[in-house]
């Protein structure tokens, strides 16, 4: 039998997808029920899936480990993993954004402090618009940056904007929506192509029709 091996992100996200796998026709009882396991296989569609750390997910998926799975867009932005984006999912949606204290104006005339989880999006977005700025990686909490003074701006991801209000701070300048992209080893996608084209087809079907759900 050929298996497709599926990383999914734990999390909210993950266990949205998942619903959406099972829709498109890749239910996996196993992983619907209370145990420790953490792979989880469905003989009758070929299917195997491992829950994973979402920032995890395009490691496995671009180092072979798992021959698809689902990540969100900023982490391809981030990490630029050598994998193939297959489709769009159109869950876990939000925005990369620029985001300061109410009333912060850029002073062009010195080096912007910029701090935030994502350097590569943030140097790509400000290198595009000529604008020398100082990046301050941090792994949390980066609200509270530009409140204690460590930096005039952040750059991340805001889904309601709430958390950014409660603090005080507002977006600026929006860099890039994000989704959830459905993704697949490059290998894989050779050796395994028409079971991989076929959950790819499935899963955009399903999107589209979640999508016209929505609306």
């Amino acid at each position: 039998m050929e298996w497709v091996n599926v990383a999914l992100p734990k999390g909210r996200l993950g266990e949205t997808v998942y619903q959406m796998f099972k829709q498109a026709g890749y239910a996996c009882p196993s992983l619907e029920q209370e145990n420790r396991k953490l792979v989880f296989e469905n003989p009758k569609v070929g299917v195997r899936y491992f829950w994973v750390k979402p920032s995890d997910v395009a490691i496995y998926v671009e180092r072979g480990a798992a021959d698809v799975g689902v990540a969100g867009k900023d982490i391809l932005l981030e990490y630029t993993p050598d994998v193939y984006e297959l489709a769009d999912l159109g869950v876990g949606k939000c925005c990369m954004c620029v985001a300061a204290q109410k009333g912060f104006r850029d002073d062009r005339g010195r080096t912007l402090r910029v701090a935030t989880k994502f350097p590569r999006i943030a140097r790509n977005y400000y290198g595009a618009i000529t604008r020398e700025i100082d990046i301050i990686k941090l792994n949390g909490s980066i609200e509270l940056a530009p409140l204690l003074g460590l930096s005039d701006v952040i750059v991340d991801i805001v889904e309601t904007g709430r958390t950014l209000s409660e603090n005080g701070l507002e977006p600026k300048e929006s860099i890039v929506k994000i989704s959830a992209r459905f993704i697949a080893n490059k290998v894989s996608y050779k050796f395994k192509n028409d079971a991989i084209q076929c959950m790819a087809q499935r899963m955009a079907a399903q999107a589209k029709t979640e999508g016209e759900g929505r609306l």
